[in-house]
């Protein structure tokens, strides 16, 4: 097959964690064409969807990922398969860039399903699922957050569209800052805040489970640094391995059948103790960590289920 990936620059990923990486790679080996281009050089051209890359072959070598052709300006029309793989921020940009991927329906497999990816962003699709989330408010009102804040005391503040840990503070019953926080987020952004009971199980890790077209594979546990209570591995966090539980089955039993309905092939899901917290579609990772703990082909298993499809 022929397999776009949307990528942000190939040239700077870690080969030994980065997901994109590890799924073209699995494609290069069964034999797929690679090409890559990053989402700025993706256009809608007088009807058709093209994107200006490179075509790609991919090395496991520190430092050189990647051997890249000519630059050349490519109909997306024309591929069986193009992977939306670029990181958040889920901004406008990302969005437009869902809406030209989302006119390749019918022509071209998009993975995930650009239209579900724009309405199922990680910390909203979760309000789907009240009874395995904990408690969770999503406002800009200060007066709302405060409200929430004075009944749960102990919370968690982020901004709704962020990724990677990043604005990501923890506010207990004696913290005073969340006027100020909430000052300081609403000065450089229209976006809404979300709010969340604080979970102590988070000191024992923050679980990222792994489902392939609405299955569960497997789960790593992100462990915080000392000091810390963000569990992310961009801020610190160390993976371990760790098996499903029956809570994590039961999360997934529950969530699974409507990502697999909405073409989400490759999702990463996050679990604190006994309560989801986010389900991220746009660009999830944790795959070559889950391939050396538990000696599974994650990447093949994805690669299986976009086959099916194609097919």
């Amino acid at each position: 097959m022929k397999i776009a990936f949307q990528m942000d620059p190939i040239t700077e990923v870690n080969i030994n964690a980065d997901s994109s990486f590890r799924l073209a790679e699995e494609a290069q080996a069964r034999g797929h064409e690679l090409f890559y281009y990053s989402p700025d050089h993706l256009a809608f051209e007088e009807g058709r969807v093209t994107a200006r890359g490179q075509d790609m072959t991919v090395q496991r070598v520190e430092g050189n990922p990647a051997v890249l052709g000519e630059r050349r300006t490519v109909d997306l029309g024309d591929f069986d398969v193009v992977w939306l793989r670029q990181d958040p921020p889920f901004d406008m940009h990302y969005i437009t860039s869902t809406h030209l991927l989302d006119r390749l329906k019918g022509e071209t497999l998009v993975v995930n399903d650009p239209f579900w990816v724009r309405n199922y962003p990680e910390k909203l699709l979760v309000l789907d699922f009240p009874d395995l989330t904990p408690p969770t408010t999503i406002a800009r009102d200060l007066e709302v957050i405060k409200a929430f804040k004075a009944k749960h005391g102990d919370i968690i503040l982020k901004p709704l569209y962020g990724n990677g840990g990043a604005g990501v503070f923890r506010l207990d019953e004696n913290d005073r800052n969340l006027s100020s926080l909430h000052e300081l987020f609403t000065g450089f952004s229209r976006e809404p805040l979300i709010v969340q009971k604080f979970l102590p199980d988070v000191s024992n890790g923050d679980k990222r489970v792994i489902l392939v077209d609405g299955e569960p594979v497997g789960a790593i546990n992100r462990v915080p640094a000392k000091g810390e209570t963000r569990s992310n591995m961009h801020v610190g966090g160390r993976p371990e391995k760790i098996a499903l539980s029956d809570r994590d089955r039961e999360i997934c039993a529950a969530i699974g059948p409507l990502l697999r309905e909405k073409g989400q092939i490759f999702v990463g899901i996050d679990v604190i103790g006994n309560y989801l917290t986010e389900i991220n579609v746009t660009s999830p990772t944790g795959i070559q960590e889950l391939e050396r703990f538990d000696g599974i082909n994650v990447a093949g298993k994805v690669w299986e289920a976009i086959e099916a499809r194609c097919a």
